[in-house]
């Protein structure tokens, strides 16, 4: 079940990252690894998957990638764990240079991890679980995509993916202030306020590329009348690239991190922004690796923070948003936390105009940036775009003209896509479209 004749005749692209650790791959290095993931990392979990898959292929219409390929079976979730777990045991680590390639870029580039496949295999399978210990072991032989390896490794070194100088970071709150008193005169963006009830929470693009956002946030916890405060020094980054590689060590000190910030600033919550795969790697993944039975501190994702601000009556609507709008939902909020009604909840309460994606809710299509594929980088665009033409079918039967995002992830694959299929529409964030519609008590008269 290998790859068609026509994607095997494009021109291949050389990446440096995996390149790099071929060429230093012997075979004692290869049986090392392979013999730490599968005898000391993993157990039972793995062994019974490897042991039940019966190969029916069910599994293969929860795909966006064998659904936009017409069927091709390499692209099946079960094609998948084909030519990369089940031919690592199957030849007990005695594989090519080149076998190992294609094993890493099946991982990393062909699977968003993003678990709606495993809503239908009989047999409760996790395909995700199955191709994150792949890019582990990837991760140990060092054939790791070099965008997203640079990604994780600049967390590593600044402690945010972006490289946001410590005075740039705290420039940046100062400047979203100041352009916020314009409009509300009493707002603050407190910065290390000791014993806040909220640490409100972001990842590095916000300050780098969309502070808007930030401006956002701050208007409505400003409005909602909440104790907030925004950390000044290192941790303030939830997001987590590493998580994506395979480097759990490097994800587990980030999170420590992030963890240990909102304890020193003995806040009572971490409220994060609209972002999936950060909140997955702080409620689901990073504190688990840390071996913490709970939270240290009680996490919350943006949409569970506005439902609960509507709900207390402390967010109040002013105007319905107008414009046909419809609703993605992200993989790790929705598959992996449940929030789809609350945000539905929230679509209704704000837009006066709103059609469902179908299918939706856990059943939704990935966008297919997710899962750290839209980080491995600009050379494989289009393995991600050709990868989700059912989104883009999914989407323009809508009918609608802005689609509601709650992911940056999202925001950036579901663009991609819309832009490759002329699509015709606009994303917008849960804030940006709050932020338009609410009451804001304490706003000047303009």
């Amino acid at each position: 079940m290998e790859a068609t004749a026509e994607k095997a005749e494009e021109k291949k692209y050389v990446d440096a990252g995996i390149q790099k650790g071929l060429d230093a791959l012997t075979p004692e290095k290869v049986e090392k690894a392979i013999n730490r993931v599968f005898r000391a990392e993993t157990g039972a979990r793995l062994k019974a998957y490897e042991e039940i898959c019966v190969r029916c292929g069910l599994c293969a219409d929860g795909c966006h990638y064998y659904l936009s390929h017409e069927g091709d079976p390499a692209y099946a979730p079960v094609g998948k764990v084909k030519q990369t777990l089940w031919k690592l045991l199957k030849k007990r680590g005695r594989i090519t240079p080149e076998e190992l390639e294609r094993v890493a870029l099946v991982a990393y580039t062909e699977c968003n991890l993003c678990r709606r496949c495993a809503m239908y295999c009989p047999l409760g399978i996790d395909t995700a679980y199955i191709i994150t210990v792949v890019r582990r072991l990837c991760h140990l032989l060092g054939i790791t995509p070099r965008y997203i390896q640079d990604t994780a490794h600049s967390h590593s070194v600044t402690m945010n993916q972006m490289w946001v100088k410590e005075d740039e970071w705290i420039d940046s709150l100062l400047w979203q202030e100041e352009e916020a008193r314009e409009e509300i005169p009493t707002l603050r963006i407190p910065l290390d306020k000791e014993g806040a009830d909220i640490m409100y929470s972001v990842i590095a693009p916000e300050p780098k590329f969309q502070p808007q956002l930030i401006y956002y946030a701050a208007v409505i916890l400003n409005e909602c009348g909440m104790d907030w405060t925004m950390p000044s020094m290192p941790g303030w980054d939830n997001s987590d690239m590493a998580m994506f590689t395979g480097d759990v060590e490097l994800m587990g000190r980030l999170k420590r991190s992030h963890f240990e910030r909102a304890q020193k600033l003995r806040v009572k919550r971490v409220v994060m922004g609209e972002c999936g795969h950060a909140f997955r790697a702080v409620y689901d993944v990073g504190n688990r690796w840390l071996g913490w039975r709970d939270f240290p501190v009680e996490v919350v994702h943006a949409i569970d923070f506005y439902w609960q601000m509507l709900q207390e009556g402390r967010l109040k609507v002013k105007k319905k948003f107008e414009r046909p709008v419809t609703l993605h939902d992200p993989c790790n909020i929705v598959r992996g936390r449940g929030l789809h009604e609350k945000a539905r909840d929230l679509v209704r309460a704000f837009c006066s105009n709103f059609t469902e994606m179908h299918p939706n809710r856990e059943h939704n299509y990935c966008c297919c940036a997710g899962g750290g594929v839209i980080n491995c980088g600009p050379p494989y665009k289009k393995v991600r775009v050709e990868g989700n033409s059912i989104k883009a079918d999914q989407l323009k039967a809508t009918g609608a003209e802005v689609v509601i995002a709650p992911c940056h992830n999202c925001h950036s694959g579901l663009k991609d896509i819309i832009e490759a299929y002329d699509v015709g529409m606009e994303l917008s964030f849960f804030s940006e479209i709050i932020y338009e519609c609410m009451e804001k008590p304490n706003a000047v008269e303009g």
